[in-house]
């Protein structure tokens, strides 16, 4: 599932999949924004990835990592700039989890 800021109409719809999800990976570049409003949603933890393409100035992904590291939803954890892998494997290992239990 994608879900993007750019159309509030597409977090709206996908409300009910976030609240159902054990884990989720919120991939996000320029402000990096995504991550706080799908945590803020979300009873799970949330995986934030920041991007480094952008337009303005992004910095490489650093101002949407610096933004998902402040962030003051609680349960949002942050990998590195497009270590997309590393926040897969942690979404695998969190769901494995789950499923010992």
């Amino acid at each position: 599932m994608a879900i993007s800021l750019k159309r509030q109409a597409s977090v709206r719809s996908h409300t009910e999949d976030i609240i159902k999800a054990s884990v989720i990976i919120a991939i996000a570049g320029m402000e990096g924004a995504l991550a706080s409003v799908i945590g803020g949603l979300a009873d799970c933890p949330v995986i934030a990835v920041p991007t480094s393409v952008g337009y303005g100035a992004s910095f490489n992904g650093l101002s949407a990592l610096l933004s998902m590291l402040n962030s003051c939803a609680s349960g949002v954890s942050v990998v590195n700039i497009d270590n997309g892998f590393g926040a897969g494997y942690l979404a695998g290992m969190i769901n494995h989890m789950e499923a010992k239990k």
